[in-house]
């Protein structure tokens, strides 16, 4: 297969060859769907190709961790049923009760709700820090004790920015290691690993699928990084995903293969409508903030800059009249869907308070009222922004 660490190669050649080889038997061009639970053996213990069982391991499931390892620039790659499954894996095979990691003020609802929820009666302690601030961070530290930093960039839903080589050297000064979710930016845009990042992790479910059609996740980890124990951060989520068994299927992990080969050419035009959406809603009357890595006034706008290929395809923005108006927008659109998730070729518009982060209402993490989403989509981005314009011409 080839080489997930090949460097020479462009991100496009890589995304459509890395683990995925003709097939030696027939030829075909696409990896199979290997629809199977179990293999046979060539005698007790004696594995074909290392495959014993298909939570272990599957040639589907395989071709897929090459792949993403190969986009992230990583060691290894591994597949999940869900975003947070793997996120739940990183956080298992990383720490151990009586740990502390630092958080995002602003994360994923779901997010915190594993760590708040799920991790803390473990027996992980965390504490919440701006990730845009990088002594805010080093101030959450707690020596000896803290050993992991998590960090979303861009943040969701407020499009926050971290400086990700600065905040590894904050981590790896205390002794931590730094576990970046890329989602929002994809691998196309960023690479967390090259910067100092020791783990990246993705939900498959948003770009990477990229049609709205499949749930997974991926976790990606640097080459030679290592627990404060010494332990090979590799080798331990290799292990727990196996012990802890929620893995991808066949079908799902070639959802996201085929997803994967068209992400660059996606993301361009995600970023182009994206950037045209904003253009507009600075200009309307009934807009009172525009969150956006891309504009010069943004927090980090510079890091941003440094960082990513391109600003991406979330935007979140304010209106003028509060929660009310903010609910009732997301409504009136017509062409934008409302709807959770993002990441897919259509639109999607969605109200963070009340859906995706209604899990933090009341806590640190809760998100403005007046706050909207929107997941902007590859349709004729004069269309979407007629659709917007109606919507918030006739409520503010």
């Amino acid at each position: 297969m080839t080489d997930p660490l090949q460097p020479a190669q462009g991100f496009s050649t890589r995304a459509i060859h890395a683990g995925q080889e003709p097939d030696p038997t027939t030829g075909a061009v696409v990896p199979p769907i290997y629809a199977v639970s179990t293999y046979k053996q060539d005698g007790i213990g004696g594995l074909r190709g290392g495959y014993e069982y298909s939570r272990s391991a599957n040639p589907t499931r395989t071709a897929l961790e090459e792949c993403f390892a190969a986009l992230e620039g990583g060691e290894r790659g591994f597949a999940f049923a869900s975003g947070l499954a793997g996120q739940d894996t990183v956080l298992r095979a990383l720490l151990q009760p009586g740990d502390h990691l630092v958080v995002p003020s602003d994360a994923y609802g779901g997010t915190y709700r594993l760590i708040n929820r799920v991790a803390r009666p473990w027996g992980v302690e965390h504490s919440i820090a701006k990730v845009a601030d990088v002594d805010s961070v080093r101030a959450a530290v707690r020596p000896g004790r803290t050993r992991m930093i998590w960090v979303e960039t861009p943040t969701n839903p407020l499009l926050g920015i971290a400086d990700i080589s600065a905040l590894a050297e904050v981590a790896h000064e205390a002794g931590a290691l730094l576990v970046v979710d890329n989602t929002f930016a994809s691998p196309y845009l960023q690479q967390p690993l090259a910067l100092g990042a020791d783990v990246v992790t993705h939900s498959t479910t948003k770009y990477a699928g990229g049609h709205s059609d499949v749930v997974g996740g991926a976790v990606v980890t640097r080459s030679g990084a290592v627990t404060a124990s010494g332990e090979s951060v590799s080798e331990r989520i290799a292990f727990h995903q196996n012990a802890m068994g929620a893995v991808a299927g066949p079908f799902d992990a070639w959802l996201v293969l085929r997803g994967l080969k068209t992400l660059a050419v996606r993301m361009e035009r995600h970023c182009d409508n994206a950037e045209r959406v904003v253009e507009f809603l600075l200009g309307h009357d009934g807009v009172r903030a525009v969150h956006y890595p891309g504009l010069p006034g943004h927090v980090n706008h510079e890091v941003a800059a440094r960082q990513m290929r391109r600003f991406g395809g979330m935007v979140s923005f304010q209106v003028r009249g509060g929660e009310d108006v903010a609910t009732k927008v997301c409504a009136e659109t017509q062409l934008w869907t409302l709807g959770e998730s993002l990441g897919g070729v259509e639109s999607l518009i969605e109200h963070p308070g009340r859906m995706t982060h209604a899990s933090v209402a009341g806590t640190e993490l809760e998100v403005p009222g007046d706050l909207i989403r929107l997941s902007v989509g590859i349709e004729d981005v004069e269309d979407l922004i007629e659709d917007l314009k109606q919507a918030l011409d006739r409520l503010t």
